[in-house]
């Protein structure tokens, strides 16, 4: 649990300063995930991976009208994110959070793996919404080490559901969250079209 809430704790901090470096003339543009423009995966970014963070410590399920909602509508988003993700975090830091299982809606799981999923989906989508606005999404080795790690323990089953695409080529020393973001089927050099 310790080193999970470490990773989340980090991941979450990336995340909300990405999150003020998203220039709202670019909300309209592409991002590495094709289906997504960048408002799109903003708004689904910051209801997964702040909300549901802090809904899923709390075994609640995500209202409609939350999952529904335009965050960036409002000017102010970025700084809502980066106190719902303090919330979040802040819910996970209780010991007893971590015991168990969690309700899914389709299915259980161990509270530590979906911790785990959440993280990386706090990472992976902080890469995305980080490339399309020229910025970087950092990660301490170690926490590029355990995503990596998660990722190569979700791919295939990611992938049966169209979660992940193929793996994009990518050094095999390449640092770790590197490799994560490729074998996710991200490209780790993507950068928005001139």
């Amino acid at each position: 649990m310790n080193d999970l809430h470490a990773y989340m704790k980090e991941c979450a901090a990336e995340a909300a300063r990405v999150a003020r470096g998203v220039d709202r003339e670019r909300l309209a543009g592409p991002t590495p995930c094709a289906e997504f423009d960048l408002r799109a995966l903003v708004n689904h970014w910051v209801v997964f991976t702040s909300h549901g963070l802090e809904r899923r410590a709390l075994r609640e399920q995500l209202p409609e009208q939350l999952i529904e909602r335009d965050f960036t509508a409002d000017p102010a988003w970025a700084e809502e994110y980066a106190a719902q993700l303090d919330r979040a975090v802040a819910a996970w830091a209780d010991p007893a959070v971590w015991e168990g299982e969690i309700d899914l809606g389709s299915a259980a799981s161990p509270a530590s793996e979906v911790a785990s999923l959440l993280i990386l989906e706090t990472a992976l989508h902080g890469f995305d919404v980080a490339a399309a606005t020229g910025q970087e999404f950092g990660v301490s080795a170690e926490a590029g080490e355990f995503l990596l790690g998660v990722v190569e323990e979700q791919a295939e089953l990611y992938r049966q559901y169209d979660g992940f695409a193929d793996p994009v080529p990518v050094d095999a020393d390449a640092p770790a969250f590197r490799r994560a973001v490729a074998l996710s089927g991200r490209d780790p050099g993507w950068t928005p079209p001139a």
